[in-house]
């Protein structure tokens, strides 16, 4: 049988491999794209999607308690974690049916099942049925995505999970211990204790969210405390156990040995590319731990197989995975308009309230060398934030020789308001440009006119 051929076959349909796949056919490639049994990748299934989906439905809950503020009273509330599930299953099924209509409305071949890289430009394709095919094309991108990274010694039971198996429950526990307070970490706090559930969050560093603005950690620490999360921070984990009821954690902390027992223990350590390293050996395509390694045009050190995502390491992020996946297409296939920019690269934490950056933090500045002026505004000044019963949060903006080089929102609708920001650091405005914005009054965004 004589191989099917095409210009590209992307492996893996998360944000990256479809963004690419969607763009190669809109510049006229002809495109396959392979996916196991989950269109929309770790995005969809296990990440932001229903995450994000039950946030959205303690946010409400947690709302009802400002009603009364505001002129509206209520009688008893209560949660239904059965209806909450149903809801982040809907919206995990919205959004893998939307990938792949997309895909098809471009002109993607959609391949469910195995595609195995055995050559430059060729794929060995396995249908779930155990069908095989050769498909071979000119140019090949790797999109295989990440999985839970676990410490050491820790291993995933029927109550000590990752957030995979976390989503995967239908039962809202009573206590949870969540090892890491990074974004992850912090996101599933937020929703636990805004439904009720006792929350202590341990942390090895010095503080949560170690990578954002400090002052943003700070903030959160405080918001994540008066919601009645137990907030440990220098803690080193030495066991996480299951016993019959439940689990017990031992860790080193700087103020003598801590000891917590929880119904599940929740690992939220991170995550690491999903590397397949008999394909990468057999392709002569160099890695390490960190990922499997790339040039500025996403290339690996095997020519006419790229890569992106999570499978090159970095920031994980849906939309960076996106952005090189639309700038492999640009470049393979386009006008080389699209561009993939590290330093672009806007991030979220949606806690309530949420932390959103772009750009460099005020820290991140300092350490190499630049000379910065902050500019800060508080949404305490802001009519619709007290009006909406926002709360508290700021802005913080980092300038560099009057050059916007850094942005910081702590407080409700930060990461919607951060796009206009990443806007402005991604085209690298000045002072005197922002100034000849127009925002409309009254606004939440026209705290950002402060700056």
């Amino acid at each position: 049988m004589m191989p099917e051929k095409y210009d590209l076959i992307v492996i893996g349909a998360g944000p990256g491999g479809h963004a690419a796949a969607e763009h190669a056919a809109g510049w006229g490639a002809s495109v396959a794209i392979i996916e196991k049994n989950q269109w929309g990748g770790t995005c969809t299934y296990k990440g932001c999607i229903p995450t994000k989906a039950l946030l959205a439905c303690s946010k409400q809950y947690a709302n009802f308690k400002k009603l009364k503020r505001l002129g509206i009273s209520h009688k008893e509330v209560s949660v239904d974690f059965a209806a909450m599930k149903r809801h982040q299953r809907q919206m995990v099924s919205v959004s893998s049916l939307g990938v792949q209509k997309s895909l098809k409305d471009s002109g993607v071949e959609l391949k469910t099942g195995e595609g195995r890289i055995v050559a430059q430009g060729e794929v060995a394709f396995v249908t779930p049925q155990g069908d095989a095919q050769r498909l071979t094309a000119d140019s090949i991108i790797i999109a295989w995505g990440s999985e839970p990274q676990l410490p050491s010694g820790i291993k995933p039971s029927g109550r000590i999970v990752t957030s995979d198996g976390f989503l995967a429950l239908e039962i809202l526990p009573e206590s949870v211990i969540i090892v890491g307070g990074s974004v992850i970490g912090v996101e599933f706090a937020t929703l636990l204790a805004e439904l009720g559930v006792k929350v202590t969050l341990v942390e090895l560093m010095d503080r949560i969210i170690p990578h954002e603005d400090e002052e943003a950690a700070v903030f959160l620490r405080q918001e994540l405390t008066r919601m009645g999360v137990t907030i440990h921070t220098s803690a080193n984990i030495e066991t996480v156990r299951e016993t019959s009821d439940g689990v017990t954690m031992h860790a080193a902390h700087q103020n003598g040995p801590l000891a917590v027992t929880a119904d599940y223990a929740l690992i939220c350590t991170g995550r690491k590319p999903l590397l397949h390293t008999d394909e990468l050996n057999r392709c002569s395509i160099e890695y390490d731990q960190r990922g499997v390694m790339v040039n500025e045009n996403q290339m690996t050190t095997r020519e006419g197989i790229y890569a992106i995502g999570d499978v090159t390491g970095g920031v994980m992020l849906a939309h960076r995975a996106m952005q090189q996946g639309r700038a492999v297409a640009s470049y393979l296939y386009g006008d080389h308009s699209i561009i993939y920019r590290e330093d672009a690269v806007p991030s979220i934490v949606y806690t309530h309230p949420a932390v959103a950056r772009v750009g460099l933090t005020e820290a991140q500045a300092a350490e190499r060398g630049l000379e910065v002026k902050i500019k800060r505004a508080e949404y305490a000044s802001n009519i619709i934030a007290r009006a909406e019963l926002k709360g508290n949060g700021f802005v913080k903006a980092v300038f560099n020789e009057e050059r916007l080089i850094g942005v910081t929102i702590v407080g409700d609708d930060a990461g919607e308001l951060i796009a206009s920001m990443a806007l402005a650091v991604t085209n690298e405005m000045g002072r005197k440009e922002l100034k000849k914005w127009i925002i409309p009054h009254p606004t939440l965004s026209e705290i950002l006119h402060l700056l």
